[in-house]
């Protein structure tokens, strides 16, 4: 269920005009080479989250998006895009349904080269609808 999930979220987001307009990567892994804005999957982690009716994960998954930017306000717009994308994702998907959408936390940073990066860690809990 995760690498179906992982799947969906960066299909979501690539979807998305305002990303594809402003970012020039966005994918599940670092791209050997991209030209900032990218958007990644730095990690991702899952538990059991199943019930008595079917199997569950919890997903744990962390957004990466590194900009080159001498001003705040296009990442924080970024930001804001990637934060709003994710609270419409639908929650029945092929395979699987997602119960809970939660953000975790953020972390911000600069690195050498001008380089900017925003840190996003969000839970997912989806139930498995496949058998269904």
């Amino acid at each position: 269920m995760e690498s179906l999930f992982r799947k969906t979220l960066i299909d979501w987001l690539s979807a998305d005009p305002m990303l594809s307009a402003n970012i020039n990567v966005i994918a599940e892994e670092s791209p050997i080479e991209g030209t900032p804005p990218i958007i990644t999957i730095a990690t991702s982690a899952s538990t059991d989250w199943s019930t008595k009716s079917g199997p569950g994960r919890e997903v744990r998954i962390a957004l990466e998006l590194v900009d080159r930017h001498d001003q705040n306000s296009a990442m924080a717009a970024n930001v804001a895009r990637i934060e709003q994308r994710i609270a419409t994702l639908a929650p029945s998907q092929a395979g699987y349904r997602i119960v809970v959408t939660q953000f975790l936390r953020s972390r911000a940073e600069q690195r050498p080269r001008a380089l900017r990066a925003v840190l996003l860690e969000y839970r997912f809990r989806l139930l498995d609808t496949s058998t269904e």
